[in-house]
């Protein structure tokens, strides 16, 4: 991430983008907008941003469509701001390839944490280093090895894909159906029970306080999302 990394917004609502120009550019950011699904596109391909910022009622497109162009070839994190807040509609931004969601009106020093999260994320993933430090957490994806505390942490095969899985995708929101189809197969996307069991197992090894987790975070009735910190 440079020093001014560049966000493309992609919002048709006046007020929502004159509110995202002031705070994100307060907070050194470089703000490029776009109306609508067409324009955003053009510009994603021309500018190619760190970060994206996506409405789903867009005037010209419906966003999960957009949010479906870009993923096939845009690599870098997409957060969606949408007053849609069903269940359903958050889970599908999600699964197209969406890192992360909020509803409007949103709080900007938590978007802006998101955003934080995001970027750091995408240098995580770019990054070649084999061990991954997080606070008194530890994990050496060459060697396959968890320590807490600098004491090696015992994992079956199952915990640390499904552990690894999470911390690959730090601060993405990752839907139930996603992480068992990754982890278990198509044929228990549906067993979201199967999962709170073995997200309990990795809280009592790796967290100080599994019932007040501070790496494996639950995103209500949606899924996980691992935090760095």
């Amino acid at each position: 991430m440079n020093n001014c990394p560049t966000i493309l917004v992609i919002d048709d609502e006046v007020q929502i983008r004159k509110l995202l120009e002031i705070s994100l550019e307060a907070n050194s950011y470089k703000v490029i907008f776009a109306v609508d699904g067409k324009e955003g596109i053009t510009l994603a391909a021309s500018h190619q941003p760190d970060l994206i910022l996506l409405d789903l009622g867009l005037p010209d497109m419906n966003g999960q469509e957009v949010l479906l162009q870009l993923r096939e070839w845009f690599q870098n994190p997409i957060i969606i701001l949408s007053v849609k807040n069903t269940e359903n509609e958050i889970v599908q931004a999600l699964d197209n390839g969406a890192n992360d969601y909020m509803t409007k009106p949103f709080r900007t020093q938590e978007l802006l944490a998101r955003m934080r999260t995001a970027l750091r994320s995408n240098l995580t993933k770019n990054n070649s280093d084999s061990v991954l430090n997080f606070g008194n957490l530890a994990v050496d994806l060459v060697a396959r090895t968890v320590k807490v505390n600098n004491e090696i942490v015992k994992f079956t095969a199952t915990e640390y894909n499904l552990f690894t899985l999470l911390i690959k995708n730090d601060g993405r929101v990752l839907t139930h159906q996603y992480i068992l189809k990754e982890i278990w197969g198509q044929t228990y996307s549906d067993q979201t029970q199967y999962l709170r069991v073995f997200v309990a197992q990795l809280r009592k090894k790796i967290e100080e306080d599994p019932n007040r987790p501070k790496f494996i975070i639950t995103e209500s009735g949606v899924g996980y999302r691992f935090n760095s910190g």
